[in-house]
């Protein structure tokens, strides 16, 4: 038998349609996720590659800073010029260049961490790492100019600071290197943009202090300066936005040179400690207006100050106050600007150079170079017209000279020449001075030629004595002035039928005289110096403003000097400074520098003088700015004084690396012994125009990176 079964399922049916509508819907939702995951890699790319970017550019711009200024330096020294290898590192290009370096701005990931994962055969996956070994792709002049930089001069650019004057070789050059030179002066494009007339103050005009964390002034206030500066816009990612295909704007900034003379009420390169005497005493009736800046400081004791600035850091006391606040703990310690600035206001009494990320200061300090002229050999082949020495040492600015050439003998250094030096119709003239014998036969020491018979001279105001004759026979006249005829009418007839010639002494405004010690001095009477110049006919007190005296050691033989030691000893030679109470004959000025020690014997520039057209002093007294520069001063000739009072700015050359802080009230009287803290009044003050900058001036540079932000500055 047979059986057979048929079962049935439930009846269904396949749609084609259904299928395909599922299947294309689910590609696109995963086409979808899948872009929208690559472009959310793209954007974590490109997120990643701008933070990276820039990281690496604010390394760029603080190394920018970093080499500028040192690059400015070598355009200025001896041989910059002398041959392709020596300048072509001071080119803007290569400073660029070699920030990129100095950054390691040229990949992501420092070789030393490499080599710290030890991943073998690690790739990286950042586009933005390249060579950039075309600088000019990363760095141009703001436009419509080309090049690397714009430069300052010349002309003015919208948005951007007031330009200085110079001739155009020298703007030719400030496009390929960082130019410093006294040939950059402020003309008439300048004027809306400065404090002061630019006729009267075309070198140093008043300049608003830039906001900055270094408060060597305040931010916004005036300060004394001379600014040059480059303009460039930097983009680092538009070297390679090829293949990272990055779309950055460029950035735009401005790189700032101050020259700033120092004008601080004290001021030194050097550790210096504050507050109390070499002999522990704290200081009394003392009066400091304004900041301090000292290359290292210590405060001692129980002291207050407006501000303090630092370039290598500080330590303050307990009893220390910067700006009415006192600061028992770190100051620069996190937190601790922000709470003062939020409670007391926007300045920071307190600070470094190093807070600020674009800032450098940088003091120009020669030391003991400052002092001696006769230690430089002249420069040439310099890229800048204004050399280095001539631009950082005292003694080689000053317009009148004054050296001891020889002496009796290497037993007795008693000088019997001396050689003075000044300008007249601007072109240097040597005087050469025997203190021994007269420049003509039977002449005494003294008298200077001035003319042959028959012709006339014109002395001034100068009163002089006169002599006529020749051979060792002479006529004389004492107290003469105005125009003299040197002839028989007026003298008489010395020497029958001989022609005969004109002779004068002036009141010389230097000798040399001995301390009561015994020790040799070049003794300076600086209120003769007026009607002297009148009697040489030289240039006026305007001009011939500042005096170095110096050892001409230079040559060698038994009557030849020997160069003075530094630390002075008592061995060497000094400077006495006399008759040196009224400087009103000086209408700009007066200075002295000397590697001398020097004895200050008289009141020193005490009388009031009239102030320049146009500007009034903020204490309604003007005296004549002066300056004294010296590697050692003490008070007193004669005697010793019983007190000193100073006033003014306070400064020290000491070199920046001493173990031993300068203190810079110390004072000495003539044997050398110390002032008690009692018999010292101090009253110091910071110059706040330039009316009151001496013929001679420490100088200083601050070094600013700025960003100039369209939306800020409006063009």
């Amino acid at each position: 038998m047979t059986f057979s079964s048929t079962k049935r399922g439930k009846p269904g049916f396949v749609s084609y349609v259904l299928v395909l509508s599922t299947g294309v819907i689910l590609t696109l939702l995963m086409v979808t996720a899948y872009r929208r995951a690559t472009n959310s890699m793209a954007a974590q790319k490109n997120v990643q590659l701008n933070v990276d970017y820039s990281e690496k550019e604010d390394a760029i711009l603080r190394s920018i800073v970093a080499i500028t200024p040192n690059r400015a330096m070598r355009a200025m020294q001896h041989y910059s010029s002398s041959s392709d290898a020596i300048k072509f590192p001071l080119r803007w290009q290569n400073i660029f260049t070699e920030a990129l370096a100095q950054a390691n701005a040229r990949t992501s990931i420092s070789s030393n961490l490499l080599t710290t994962l030890a991943i073998t055969n690690l790739r990286s996956g950042n586009s933005g790492d390249s060579a950039l070994g075309t600088p000019s792709a990363i760095f141009k002049a703001i436009a419509p100019e080309t090049g690397y930089v714009s430069v300052g001069v010349n002309r003015s650019l919208a948005g951007y600071p007031p330009p200085l004057t110079t001739s155009a070789t020298i703007r030719s050059m400030d496009l390929i290197y960082p130019i410093i030179t006294t040939g950059k002066v402020y003309g008439t494009l300048a004027q809306s943009g400065v404090g002061l007339p630019v006729a009267t103050y075309p070198n140093y005009n008043l300049l608003t202090y830039p906001r900055i964390n270094f408060g060597y002034a305040k931010p916004g206030d005036p300060f004394v300066a001379r600014r040059n500066w480059w303009a460039f816009s930097m983009d680092v990612g538009a070297h390679d936005a090829a293949l990272t295909r990055l779309a950055r704007p460029a950035r735009d900034f401005v790189l700032s040179i101050y020259e700033v003379p120092s004008q601080l009420a004290i001021s030194a390169s050097s550790f210096m400690a504050l507050g109390q005497y070499a002999s522990g005493d704290a200081w009394q009736n003392v009066t400091i207006s304004g900041g301090i800046f000292a290359g290292k400081a210590a405060v001692e004791g129980t002291t207050a100050f407006s501000a303090l600035a630092s370039r290598r850091g500080m330590t303050l006391s307990g009893g220390t106050t910067l700006g009415g606040q006192s600061f028992a703990s770190n100051p620069f310690q996190p937190g601790v600007r922000e709470s003062y600035q939020l409670t007391q206001g926007d300045f920071f009494p307190v600070s470094l150079a190093s807070e600020s990320g674009r800032v450098a200061f940088v003091p120009i300090n020669r030391g003991a170079d400052f002092f001696d002229r006769l230690a430089h050999a002249a420069e040439s082949s310099v890229l800048s017209p204004t050399t280095w020495n001539n631009y950082s040492i005292g003694a080689l600015q000053c317009a009148m000279r004054l050296d001891i050439t020889q002496v009796v003998s290497a037993l007795n250094k008693t000088p019997t020449d001396l050689r003075f030096s000044y300008l007249k119709g601007g072109v240097r003239q040597d005087l050469s001075i025997s203190l021994t014998t007269g420049v003509a036969t039977g002449l005494p020491p003294g008298y200077l030629p001035c003319c042959v018979e028959d012709e006339t001279y014109n002395f001034g105001t100068a009163v002089v004595d006169l002599a006529y004759g020749k051979n060792g026979t002479y006529a004389y006249q004492t107290g003469q002035t105005g125009s003299v005829t040197f002839d028989n009418a007026r003298f008489g007839d010395p020497l029958v039928g001989v022609f005969k010639a004109g002779y004068y002494k002036p009141s010389y405004p230097f000798e040399v005289k001995s301390l009561t010690s015994g020790k040799i001095c070049i003794a300076v009477y600086p209120q003769r110096f007026a009607a002297f110049l009148a009697a040489l006919g030289a240039d006026s007190t305007a001009v011939n403003n500042s005096l170095v005296v110096n050892v001409d050691y230079t040559n060698i033989g038994p009557t030849y000097p020997l160069k003075p030691l530094i630390p002075c000893t008592d061995l060497d030679y000094g400077c006495i400074l006399q008759e040196c109470a009224d400087f009103t004959a000086f209408s700009k000025g007066f200075s002295l520098v000397t590697n001398l020690r020097t004895y200050i014997g008289d009141d020193f520039n005490i009388v009031q003088a009239t102030p320049p057209a146009g500007y009034t002093p903020v204490s309604g007294i003007y005296y004549p700015p002066c300056s004294l520069f010296t590697p050692e001063k003490r008070y007193g000739v004669e005697v010793n004084p019983f007190a000193v009072r100073l006033g003014g700015q306070i400064g020290s050359l000491a070199s920046d690396i001493i173990a031993n802080p300068v203190r810079p009230l110390d004072s000495k009287n003539v044997n050398g012994a110390n002032f008690t803290a009692d018999r010292i009044t101090v009253n110091l003050q910071p110059i706040v125009h330039p009316a009151e900058l001496p013929p001679i001036t420490m100088k200083n540079w601050l070094v600013v990176l700025e960003e100039r932000r369209k939306e800020f500055v409006g063009f």
